[in-house]
């Protein structure tokens, strides 16, 4: 697949899985709504229910930068099936430029967010490396 199709494809997805590392070194992967910001992705902490903001998640960026996303598109009809997954280094904004950037991104794309805009932590993932896959015929 083109990386202009695999970025098309990552733009229109619903959600995604994000990849980030643990302070001691684990993998930890998360389902999160997220938005593509010019040449970077952006998911916010929002008002679904939680404990607290500071998810493990915003730990994990904050320590380890190191993230991945990860689309794809499942069908009992394995012809169809794709993925696309993003790498780069990721962080963390709070009531900044980007924040607002991604917020509003966010509220554009899901309806869900136009009466509950997300107010918590923004995590910025840079879109370094593109990797996809697809089933031929």
């Amino acid at each position: 697949m083109l990386r202009s199709e695999a970025l098309d494809r990552l733009a229109s997805a619903e959600y995604a899985h994000l990849a980030t590392i643990t302070p001691q070194g684990e993998p930890h992967i998360v389902a999160v709504t997220f938005v593509v910001v010019g040449d970077t992705l952006a998911t916010m902490v929002d008002h679904k229910l939680k404990t607290t903001q500071r998810l493990q998640r915003v730990v994990n960026v904050e320590r380890n930068p190191k993230a991945s996303l990860l689309v794809d598109h499942y069908s009992d009809d394995w012809s169809t099936l794709w993925w696309v997954r993003v790498d780069g280094p990721a962080t963390v904004h709070y009531d900044d430029e980007y924040w607002q950037k991604a917020g509003d991104a966010l509220v554009a794309k899901y309806a869900q967010y136009t009466e509950d805009r997300p107010e918590g932590p923004a995590i910025r993932l840079a879109i370094e490396r593109v990797s996809s896959w697809e089933s031929t015929p």
